[in-house]
């Protein structure tokens, strides 16, 4: 038990001295202006490389993803069919449906859905 604790202890201060050394290494002396800004095969940039971003395309990318994952959790309920009560798996499946499809009308009701204003 002892070694144990004298190899993690040991293990610990090698792991924070590398740590250390390395930040320590990697930080720059001093910021260079032309280092820092954007490069466009040798001639300045004609417009601003900082352009913004849709924050209504955000809004349904989010979206989208979490209705692709709760697909993804609803696709092993046909092997969960197979093994376990109807009532069981429908009621579940049921419930699980009935919290998107509240989610996705709360969406469509706060106007996140609507792509042009």
């Amino acid at each position: 038990m002892l070694n144990v604790l004298l190899m993690t202890t040991v293990l610990f201060i090698i792991s924070s001295a590398l740590m250390m050394i390395a930040s320590t290494i990697s930080k720059k002396s001093s910021t260079d202006r032309e280092k820092s800004s954007p490069f466009e095969c040798g001639f300045d940039p004609k417009a601003s490389a900082r352009l913004p971003f849709s924050l209504q395309f955000f809004l349904i990318a989010v979206i989208f993803l979490i209705f692709d994952v709760e697909i993804a959790i609803l696709l092993p309920f046909t092997i969960i069919m197979q093994t376990s009560p109807i009532y069981c798996w429908s009621s579940i499946g049921a419930a699980f449906l009935t919290i998107l499809l509240l989610g996705l009308y709360h969406e469509w009701n706060q106007g996140a859905l609507e792509w042009a204003q």
